[in-house]
């Protein structure tokens, strides 16, 4: 799952430049010729609808999303795991309702030939459809994620559920922080430290 959260996050990344190299290049020649590429504003639109679901995968697989465990820590060991599935289960519900709901517009797009209200007039059956595939790349991966944490739940596995589906304690993030500074100075050279000798 790790590598599949990379590739949308990259994915992600790769729509962010491009939509952000789009803005600046409307904004310099509205300024300094009077001129628009036109549409921008809209495509923008439609990218962040797109990448919203990438960035939510990336965040639920890498467990990089905001928890306030401040009760969540002080719970014994068990229920912390039992409500770790609970929050992966009710997460891969809310990824199956919105498939559900966006398969819904999209049939409703193409049943009424729906258009964009702006002077492009774009048909939104071609946005609409990447946007439905995001959702469903967003879908699979909760419902993976799900099956794993109900599997760990009925085996009773108090510590791997824990570990994988709980919140991060402070230790646990300095502790990544330090591993990623090793990982880094480890690929840029670790710097020289040359002894006092004069």
């Amino acid at each position: 799952m790790t590598i599949y959260a990379r590739i949308l996050g990259m994915l992600f990344g790769a729509m962010m430049l491009l939509l952000a190299l789009l803005i600046t290049v409307e904004t310099v020649i509205r300024k300094a010729f009077s001129m628009s590429l036109g549409g921008v504003d809209e495509l923008g639109g439609y990218a962040i609808a797109i990448a919203a679901p990438l960035a939510f995968c990336v965040a639920m697989v890498e467990q990089s999303h905001i928890r306030i465990n401040l009760v969540h820590m002080r719970l014994p060991f068990r229920v912390q795991a039992v409500l770790n599935a609970l929050a992966a289960l009710t997460l891969g519900l809310l990824a199956a309702f919105l498939l559900y709901f966006t398969i819904q517009t999209v049939q409703d797009t193409r049943l009424y030939g729906s258009i964009a209200q702006t002077p492009r007039a774009t048909p939104l059956i071609y946005p609409q459809t990447v946007w439905l595939v995001a959702i469903s790349a967003f879908t699979l991966a909760a419902a993976v994620l799900t099956v794993q944490a109900m599997g760990l739940l009925l085996r009773g596995d108090w510590k791997a559920l824990n570990r994988r589906f709980g919140p991060s304690s402070a230790q646990d993030e300095l502790d990544a922080e330090l591993e990623d500074l090793k990982q880094r100075e480890q690929q840029l050279g670790e710097p020289h430290h040359e002894g006092g000798q004069s």
